[in-house]
């Protein structure tokens, strides 16, 4: 996709988005994305030699190879959401084959989905593409509804489907949160023993964090510190919801802050509440993804490219997108994905 077609994409927010000056964290500060993005951060950090040969090929694969930034294809949403919610504008996907197409043909990264999925067809595609397990999900059969990421298989068989990294939800706030950082830090340090890198979906869930019409469960403040502890428990690449407001601490009132993080450290601005986002997963060191959220239709390509350019001047380095592209016809999804990795390959759209 041309310079120019992004620049139509993104409408009245172009000029505000692509030649926006961040003057909260600078560029200086952060380790970004680049072609020696593993060699720079993680040769020289406790990850050992299967690890690196793990990450080095998430990073080298698909469309984006090479830049230091990624393009994952998520598809847990048969287990999330329900298969047949998540699967019914396009059934062909009830056939987990046509995940792995999609990923493949798309020129993704790495394609992350269950361990059923990929164990039905694992030897014939564990060659072609990085696959990251998703070890926990939200089950939606218990009634009344209960939101709580359970364990669906172990590291070891991750391992034995040729998994390149394994990925895990933890709800930050919840009820059920303490176990789920208890379980996950164990998976992670099990994985990385077995030479597997690691991912982390940092979802904050409480409905406490909901005030006055606003929801703060995608805060600038509140996702950054579930950032900052996911790379405490040694996740590789965080996986977040692009912030969209700030001052979650303060207008409810619990846990610490500080006025500076909210006067110096970040604005208003998308940009900079993304950036804020960005270093507390160690100023860059750790990967930050952000979600591509819902399918809405007919705005899901504008939508997709303002947040992968507020993602990519912040720092980040790249978005995760599923249903935006599976509820898809198959070729309009891989067309889809290519749209969006092009802003990463597009030269004109710099570190803010």
């Amino acid at each position: 996709m041309a310079f120019d077609k992004i620049v139509d994409l993104l409408g009245d927010a172009a000029d505000t988005l692509l030649n926006y000056t961040s003057t909260t964290f600078d560029q200086s500060q952060l380790h970004l994305p680049g072609p020696d993005f593993v060699d720079r951060i993680f040769v020289q950090t406790n990850r050992n030699a299967q690890v690196l040969r793990n990450l080095n090929a998430i990073y080298q694969h698909g469309r984006l190879g090479g830049t230091g930034y990624l393009s994952i294809l998520p598809v847990d949403q048969g287990i999330e959401h329900t298969a047949g919610a998540s699967f019914a504008k396009n059934p062909l996907y009830f056939d987990p084959e046509n995940i792995l197409r999609l990923a493949v043909e798309g020129g993704c990264n790495a394609v992350a989905t269950t361990f059923g999925n990929l164990a039905m067809v694992s030897r014939k595609y564990a060659h072609k593409i990085p696959f990251l397990v998703k070890l926990n999900h939200n089950e939606l059969l218990t009634f009344p509804t209960k939101y709580d990421q359970i364990m669906f298989g172990s590291v070891r068989e991750a391992w034995n489907l040729g998994a390149a990294a394994v990925g895990a939800t933890i709800y930050f706030g919840s009820a059920e949160s303490d176990r789920q950082i208890v379980e996950v830090a164990k998976a992670f340090e099990e994985a990385h023993s077995l030479g597997m890198a690691t991912v982390l979906w940092c979802y904050t869930r409480n409905n406490a964090f909901k005030k006055d019409g606003v929801n703060y469960e995608s805060a600038a403040d509140i996702t950054g510190q579930a950032n900052h502890i996911g790379v405490t428990i040694q996740a590789d690449i965080i996986k977040q919801k692009l912030a969209d407001v700030n001052g979650g601490f303060s207008a409810l009132n619990f846990s610490k802050s500080d006025p500076l993080m909210y006067s110096k450290l970040s604005t208003d601005h998308p940009i900079d509440l993304c950036r804020y986002q960005v270093a507390n997963c160690y100023m860059g060191r750790a990967g930050l993804i952000n979600s591509g959220g819902e399918s809405k239709g007919a705005l899901d390509l504008a939508d997709s490219v303002k947040h992968a350019v507020i993602n990519k001047r912040a720092g980040g380095t790249g978005l995760i997108l599923g249903r935006r592209a599976f509820q898809r016809p198959f070729d309009e999804g891989v067309a889809f994905l290519h749209q969006i990795q092009d802003v990463y390959l597009a030269q004109e759209i710099t570190i803010a």
